[in-house]
C-alpha cells in the first residue's frame, strides 16, 4: 500500500538580474530540501510528492517543477545525493508528463545509464550508457545543455554522453526527480 501526500506551491518572483539567488524551501524542510535557482522566472508553480509505503516509509520521493524555462543554450546544473541503498533514479526535461524529451536514469543495481523519450505517452527506443561515474550515498553534480538536435550531459567525472532531442524543441518547461536520490540544488544560467 503507497499513500501519497502532495504539497503544491505557487510563487510569483521578481527578479531583476540573472545572478540574484530565489531559494525556494519545501515547509517542512526536512521532507525536501531547498532549489537554487537562479534565473530570472516571473512564475514557478513548484508540486512536490512524497509517496510512502509501509516498508520503507521515506523510500520514494518525488519532485515536480512546472513552468521553469529551460532553453537552448542554457546550461542546467543538477546536484543530486544518491541515497545509500539507491537502487534508481530518473530526471525528467520535457513538456509534461506524456511528453519527455530526456528521460535520464542512472540504475546502481546495473551500473548504466538509461536515456529515453516519452512522446504522446509513448517510450521510443532505450540508450545504454556504459560509463557509470555515480556513487551511493554521495553527493554529485552533472550539467545538461541542449539544442533542436541533441542532449550534452556531463556526467560527475566529466565524461561526455549524448542523447538525440526527439521532441526537437528549443525550450521545455517541465522537470521531474523521482527514485532514490535526493536533490540538493538546481541551477539554469
Amino acid at each position: 500500500m503507497c499513500i501519497c501526500l502532495t504539497y503544491s506551491y505557487s510563487l510569483n518572483l521578481q527578479i531583476s538580474s540573472s545572478t540574484l539567488p530565489a531559494n525556494l524551501y519545501f515547509a517542512p524542510n526536512w521532507l525536501l530540501p531547498s532549489l537554487n535557482v537562479t534565473n530570472p522566472i516571473l512564475s514557478i508553480n513548484v508540486c512536490a510528492e512524497l509517496c510512502h509505503s509501509r516498508e520503507n516509509p521515506l523510500k520514494t520521493a518525488k519532485m515536480k517543477v512546472k513552468d521553469m524555462s529551460f532553453k537552448e543554450g542554457q546550461e542546467f546544473k543538477v546536484r543530486v545525493r544518491p541515497d545509500d541503498n539507491c537502487n534508481s533514479f530518473a530526471l525528467n526535461i520535457g513538456h509534461d508528463p506524456e511528453n519527455i524529451a530526456m528521460h535520464f536514469n542512472p540504475r546502481f543495481d546495473q551500473n548504466i545509464i538509461i536515456c529515453n523519450s516519452l512522446s504522446g505517452g509513448s517510450w521510443g527506443e532505450e540508450q545504454r550508457e556504459g560509463s557509470f561515474p555515480f556513487a551511493r550515498g554521495e553527493e554529485c553534480k552533472f550539467y545538461i545543455n541542449f539544442n533542436n538536435e541533441q542532449f550534452y550531459i556531463k556526467l560527475p567525472d566529466g565524461t561526455m554522453m549524448n542523447f538525440p532531442n526527439r521532441l526537437g524543441e528549443v525550450k521545455y518547461k517541465f522537470f521531474d526527480v523521482s527514485g532514490d536520490a535526493r536533490i540538493v540544488g538546481m541551477k539554469i544560467k
